[in-house]
């Protein structure tokens, strides 16, 4: 859905906007593998949990990304409390690792996003997330901020349609929308676009009684194709 994000409830979406975590009333857990240009150097695996307690839902995410002469690891430990019917809030906490080969060692960063959903009717979907509101005059290294903004309608019972922008340290503004069409019982569609390398992007996904599989690619001006599968277990 070109990136479309933090207004789409679902078990991803919820790392990427907390306040989502708040619709979340199923215990789930999902891996994903993601694969930039076909270069497996550049591959990022994704596994996480996300567990309902009462009015709040906890989630818990790991990635790394990389190869042996240079990973990147993140953890993150969220929240996501319905505050009434129509505003939803989140909160995460996270732990970035970064190690290099040779004289550049290695590096470890603390820093916390959050995110606010608000949902006017049955329809309309407004969210806000920012990632990372520390001032970088505190850190002993650079880390970027952002802020994104967006909103979506469903168009209709099948189809969803969302938009999005993206404000982030020393970045052009990036815009992003998409669409989700219920093709038929248990599978949708999906495609968008996003300002950022003018990447264009398209998926599906299937679900099979408690597993939910997708499957998405996202071109790039210059470097090609990349491609992720993911694998989503929930038990209601």
């Amino acid at each position: 859905m070109g990136s479309v994000c933090i207004i789409r409830s679902g078990f991803w979406p919820s790392f990427q906007n907390q306040a989502l975590l708040a619709d979340f009333k199923s215990l789930a857990a999902g891996v994903n593998y993601e694969s930039r240009f076909n270069i497996s150097e550049l591959g990022t695996r994704t596994a996480g949990v996300i567990i309902p307690a009462g009015k709040t839902s906890l989630g818990v995410v790991y990635s790394y990304f990389g190869y042996s002469q240079f990973r990147r690891e993140t953890a993150g430990l969220a929240c996501g409390l319905r505050l009434s019917e129509k505003i939803s809030a989140g909160i995460q906490v996270d732990y970035f690792s970064e190690k290099a080969a040779g004289e550049y060692g290695k590096r470890n960063t603390i820093t916390c996003e959050a995110g606010l959903l608000l949902k006017p009717n049955e329809r309309i979907i407004i969210g806000i997330h920012v990632f990372n509101p520390v001032p970088n005059s505190l850190r002993r290294s650079f880390l970027p901020s952002s802020l994104r903004a967006g909103a979506g309608i469903m168009l209709s019972e099948v189809l969803f349609a969302g938009a999005e922008m993206e404000m982030s340290s020393g970045e052009n503004l990036i815009l992003r929308n998409g669409f989700e069409y219920e093709a038929a019982k248990n599978l949708c569609l999906r495609g968008g676009f996003c300002s950022k390398n003018t990447s264009f992007s398209f998926g599906l996904g299937y679900s099979l009684r408690s597993i939910k599989l997708d499957l998405g690619f996202a071109t790039h001006e210059k470097l090609g194709i990349s491609s992720s599968v993911s694998m989503v277990f929930q038990i209601k």
